[in-house]
């Protein structure tokens, strides 16, 4: 894809605050004070108060129980209603908060009805439409000029409700159009993770999209960066919550970073860096509960690229086994089943083969949660042409890092590491910066750490 950059400007900094980094009034202002802080920063895109977004998807998939309904419905507006209570001019946003929890309510009845795809984007995208309300607010009574600008009119999607898949092109012109022109005196505040059709619907780039979405958006206006804020100060040799002595990582790599993200490092959306990489925008991810700190920069080359960079673990998963004697020595089979993959649009993230069977895992990328699976007009497609065994229970460790498979005696160092250790459909070799596993979920973390202990302390 090819998309022609604008002339160069002044820095442009488009800035990202993950839930946690609006979770309250006090986060809101810490948040608001490291955009007031950098005069460069004109776009920020921000995610829903943390918690709302599950709030919103268990009212998605329909209570029919009128009370407990209710109770979702009073959390969400009590979470709102405590950062208006410390507003200094709280009437600015009253009435527009009212409005979108009435329509939360709504829409919630409806789903206790007839839940659908396109009734959870509707929901779960008021999320962020509340959020931003308040987070613009606090801005101007910190004493920026700031305004509000509902991102649906510039990120436009295709119609996969759930996951839709964004499109560069229109977002860009759309972006040059509508959201350009408003940065010249002030700064903007719009919505991560949600976007709308042709037809005006609302869409969700999937769960965790905030991150992507202001990839996006940074590539649209030709950011000079990308700040990824969340609430820990950047990136990690592994997830600190499982390993105690994970290491901050100050500089990585486009490619590295693609990988953590897409093997389960829960501070970067898998898709983030896309936009970043055909631009090639620097991004920024740091804490803003301590944007002292500092961070991790993610950029196209750094200056040291180890063997072992971190760890990944990404859970919930689920292995597919397909098995027939007509794969032996024989074409075609691989491409009628993933014709029917493709027809059903069932993605694929990991892939082995043997003589007789193929195994592979299935992508979790929409606002459903819960493990995937395969559909049973899937199921029952896939039976006609061999036996199929559905495994969840398992998670995913990936080792990241550069030219591992060039390495003589890495292999032998890592699984050496694993002998006590059951390990499934390993992947090794079609990327020189990972290698991945499935483990039995009641192993993961200990494989986490026992790997974390031998490579990379």
């Amino acid at each position: 894809m090819s998309i022609t950059p604008a002339p160069t400007t002044d820095p442009l900094i488009v800035a990202k605050f993950g839930g946690t980094s609006v979770a309250d009034y006090a986060a809101m202002c810490r948040s608001a004070n490291i955009v007031i802080a950098n005069p460069n920063t004109k776009i920020v895109l921000i995610s829903a108060c943390s918690g709302v977004t599950n709030l919103l998807v268990e009212l998605a998939t329909g209570i029919s129980d009128s009370v407990l309904r209710q109770q979702h419905l009073q959390q969400l507006a009590t979470i709102h209603q405590q950062i208006i209570n410390q507003l200094q001019q709280p009437q600015t946003v009253s009435a527009a908060i009212d409005t979108l929890l009435d329509d939360v309510a709504s829409a919630a009845a409806q789903a206790a009805i007839k839940p659908s795809s396109q009734l959870t984007d509707q929901l779960v995208s008021h999320g962020e439409l509340l959020s931003t309300h308040l987070f613009n607010q606090i801005l101007i009574e910190l004493g920026a000029t700031a305004v509000r600008f509902d991102i649906r009119n510039v990120m436009r999607t295709d119609a996969q409700f759930g996951k839709a898949v964004p499109q560069p092109e229109c977002i860009r012109q759309l972006a040059q159009q509508h959201l350009l022109p408003l940065l010249a005196t002030q700064v903007v505040v719009s919505q991560g993770f949600i976007g709308s059709d042709d037809q005006g619907n609302t869409t969700t780039l999937g769960r965790g999209g905030s991150d992507y979405s202001a990839a996006l958006i940074a590539e649209a206006v030709d950011a000079s960066t990308l700040e990824i804020w969340t609430d820990v100060p950047g990136m990690y040799t592994t997830d600190p919550r499982i390993t105690a002595a994970a290491k901050p990582i100050k500089e990585i790599s486009f490619s590295e970073a693609s990988e953590m993200a897409n093997f389960g490092a829960k501070i970067l959306h898998p898709s983030t860096l896309v936009p970043a990489v055909r631009q090639q925008i620097p991004v920024f991810v740091g804490s803003s509960k301590a944007p002292q700190q500092g961070g991790t920069w993610i950029r196209k080359t750094v200056d040291q690229a180890p063997l072992f960079r971190a760890l990944a673990l990404r859970g919930n998963q689920t292995m597919v086994t397909l098995t027939s004697l007509n794969m032996f020595h024989a074409y075609g089979f691989l491409a009628e089943v993933f014709r029917i993959l493709a027809e059903h649009k069932i993605s694929v993230d990991l892939i082995t083969t043997s003589e007789v069977s193929v195994s592979l895992t299935l992508d979790q990328t929409d606002t459903g949660g819960g493990a995937p699976t395969l559909p049973i007009a899937v199921v029952e497609q896939l039976n006609q042409l061999c036996r199929v065994e559905i495994e969840q229970g398992l998670s995913l460790v990936a080792l990241i890092g550069n030219r591992m498979s060039d390495s003589k005696g890495s292999a032998k160092h890592i699984f050496g590491a694993l002998d006590a250790y059951n390990l499934r459909l390993i992947c090794y070799g079609a990327s020189p910066h990972n290698l991945c596993f499935l483990v039995n979920e009641i192993d993961a973390k200990s494989v986490v750490n026992t790997l974390h202990q031998q490579l990379l302390e």
